[in-house]
């Protein structure tokens, strides 16, 4: 079978979930997350990783593979998500692969060249100490003097970004452009069949993320996040996932719960409106839009029937 993969993306809470097992029961073929904290274990309530009841018995891979304060990179995400989908094309079926972080699902669809020592975390804190005390603008402008094309492209207080750029100028002796342009693949690894959902009006997103939160808290997020506390799990990457650190003022008794939960309701959703500002930038997605919950039939009958005119059976 040829390199194909089926990637279903949206937002956090649009029903990305529900889909693919849904669709991945009709095609009876296995799921592969592209979620970059879905991979840690004992991260279950606050990453919205699915339910051994929500998979429905449907196979899913790169969920739990690593502990919270292990290093991972983007390279070791290509390696293992390639093998699964190789491994899941090889049985004759189709990979079915879901998450939202979009930067996961397009590097493994391209294969992209491994870029620097991500696990090299020495560099990544000197530049983060630089922040904490001298401000974002003076990172940026180590950048500027080393990499001008990228200090153009990123914003000052995209910090991430703008560290891993020097990361790999300070790793490879080349701008993070010109290593791309040198090694860029002529064409991706896998030929993608994309589709989008999320609700048509924003006003809904934003409610179906303030229900996710609320039922989080029912299911015990709050003690999830103590538990991963106490172990010192909350460390390095794992500690910038949305859900646990809004809630660190209850457990360390600097703030109220009210104010910690619409924290995080309000973190989510701008996290929301940036998975939509990177995912609108690909105009290869076809996008289903919902106005209910009780659409999600219709959302499935869509998808099927847009996959099956794709000749994918």
């Amino acid at each position: 079978m040829e390199n194909r993969l089926i990637c279903i993306c949206g937002p956090t809470a649009s029903g990305k979930t529900a889909l693919s097992v849904a669709l991945a029961k009709q095609l009876h073929t296995e799921i592969i997350s592209a979620d970059s904290m879905q991979i840690y274990r004992g991260m279950d309530i606050g990453t919205a990783k699915p339910t051994m009841a929500e998979r429905q018995g449907t196979v899913h891979h790169l969920l739990d593979i690593c502990q919270p304060n292990e290093p991972f990179s983007v390279a070791r995400y290509v390696e293992l998500a390639d093998t699964a989908a190789q491994d899941i094309l090889s049985r004759g079926m189709l990979p079915v692969v879901v998450g939202g972080t979009g930067l996961y699902m397009d590097a493994l669809i391209e294969c992209s060249v491994f870029s620097g020592d991500e696990t090299d975390t020495a560099l990544r804190e000197q530049y983060q100490r630089m922040a904490a005390e001298q401000g974002n603008a003076a990172v940026h402008a180590c950048l500027a003097r080393v990499d001008p094309e990228s200090a153009e492209r990123l914003h000052p207080n995209n910090l991430k970004r703008v560290i891993r750029a020097l990361e790999v100028y300070e790793q490879t002796g080349m701008t993070i452009g010109e290593l791309n342009r040198r090694h860029k693949r002529p064409t991706p690894k896998y030929h993608a069949l994309k589709l989008g959902v999320c609700p048509a009006q924003r006003e809904t997103l934003y409610a179906r993320i303030d229900k996710r939160v609320d039922q989080m808290l029912a299911d015990g997020l709050l003690e999830e996040t103590r538990r991963l506390l106490e172990r010192g799990a909350l460390m390095g990457t794992a500690a910038q996932a949305i859900g646990y650190k809004e809630l660190l003022g209850v457990l360390h008794g600097t703030d109220s719960l009210e104010n910690c939960v619409n924290l995080l309701k309000q973190r989510s959703r701008n996290y929301a409106k940036r998975q939509l500002t990177w995912l609108k930038r690909d105009d290869s997605i076809h996008w289903i839009y919902y106005n209910r919950e009780e659409d999600f039939s219709s959302v499935l009958q869509e998808a099927t029937e847009y996959v099956q005119k794709q000749s994918v059976q």
